[in-house]
């Protein structure tokens, strides 16, 4: 550990160097460049340096324990300077094995959602609309904008199928644990005779990507337009802005009618189309690493059942981490955060186990 952390130091002090060198601020590129890594490095360099601070205070409470003689006064503040300086190097030790774990790329990013109704019918519908009101209003609560790019409503409220974006930094990084299988168990507005039904929504939590992440041919592509329509099939307008794009050599689809302009759709779209092709291409990568170490809170799988809602028990059960709150109304109205903070120390938790094993 303490090799690699040097490294890091060695390297921020070049980059604060060369970011005085008035050629390099000349260069705006490459100024950002390794303005960007110095402020990455920074935290973990500040950390390390109160680490070294701690063990250089600890080999000098040694020295005078052993210097202190018969002076009493002495040897107790020795003592509780060495008892102080141990306690925080164990606990600063545990902060920099945290830090030095592999960073997700991906987790500044903002996200795409796409929520389905599985089982359930119109019950499962109406839940899918549910979710999508509890992401949003959670990414309200963070300063985060949303914007519909897709949606099939029915005709009581719920959606067969809605997707959104949620643009904020570190959206992803919250967000990523939500895909998989969201149960509902609740009684339907429409059962007459007040019996609890299970309904399954699928969720899919995509990082947004852009052109440069994904290189497509433009020759790959197939384009369709058609009307936008809404609930029953009811017409939103009567020109064909609605657009949809296929992606040949993987089948991919996506399509988007949410705003008047097909320009502004097939924006939305080929967005939408770029984050699904880094997924596909992310999973292939991921999938052998997956199979030889699940981490604790699942692969992401969008066939793993993750977490049961029980609305009868007012009860939220995130099955990975074995987590139940009974705060469902809370958690609903967007309070989501005791259990996301719960899945990403469980993540970084299985993760520092691994690196620890290896």
């Amino acid at each position: 550990m303490t090799g690699k952390l040097n490294e890091a130091e060695k390297r921020y002090e070049e980059i604060s160097e060369k970011l005085s060198d008035p050629d390099i601020i000349s260069d705006q590129e490459q100024y950002r460049k390794l303005m960007k890594e110095h402020k990455s490095l920074s935290p973990l360099v500040e950390k390390f340096r109160e680490y070294k601070k701690a063990v250089s205070d600890l080999e000098e409470a040694k020295e005078m324990l052993e210097e202190s003689g018969t002076d009493k006064e002495l040897k107790e503040m020795a003592q509780l300077q060495y008892n102080e300086s141990k306690e925080l190097i164990a606990s600063l030790t545990d902060e920099l094995k945290i830090m030095l774990l592999p960073k997700d790329p991906n987790d500044d990013r903002s996200v795409i959602i796409e929520i389905r109704a599985g089982a359930g019918g119109e019950e499962a519908a109406l839940f899918a609309n549910s979710l999508f009101r509890m992401y949003t209003m959670y990414a309200q609560t963070q300063g985060w904008k949303f914007e519909i790019v897709n949606s099939n409503p029915t005709e009581l409220g719920g959606f067969k199928e809605i997707s959104f974006s949620i643009d904020g930094d570190g959206a992803y990084a919250r967000l990523k644990y939500e895909s998989g299988v969201h149960r509902v168990q609740r009684v339907p507005e429409t059962e007459a005779q007040g019996r609890i039904q299970t309904s399954t929504v699928t969720v899919a939590v995509l990082p947004e990507m852009e052109a440069v992440d994904v290189e497509i041919n433009p020759a790959d592509l197939e384009y369709q337009t058609y009307r936008s329509s809404g609930a029953g099939g009811q017409h939103i307008n009567k020109t064909e802005s609605a657009i949809r794009i296929i992606h040949k050599p993987t089948g991919t689809v996506v399509e988007c009618q949410e705003e008047r302009s097909q320009y502004k759709n097939k924006d939305k779209a080929m967005k939408m189309l770029y984050s699904k092709l880094y997924e596909s291409k992310l999973n292939e990568q991921t999938s052998r690493i997956a199979e030889e170490r699940r981490i604790q809170v699942g692969t992401g799988d969008r066939s793993e059942r993750i977490r049961t809602y029980n609305f009868p028990q007012s009860r939220v059960t995130d099955h990975r981490i074995g987590l139940t709150l009974y705060k469902l109304e809370q958690f609903m109205n967007g309070s989501c955060d005791e259990v996301f903070d719960a899945l990403a120390i469980a993540d970084t938790a299985a993760k520092l186990a691994g690196s620890e094993e290896n």
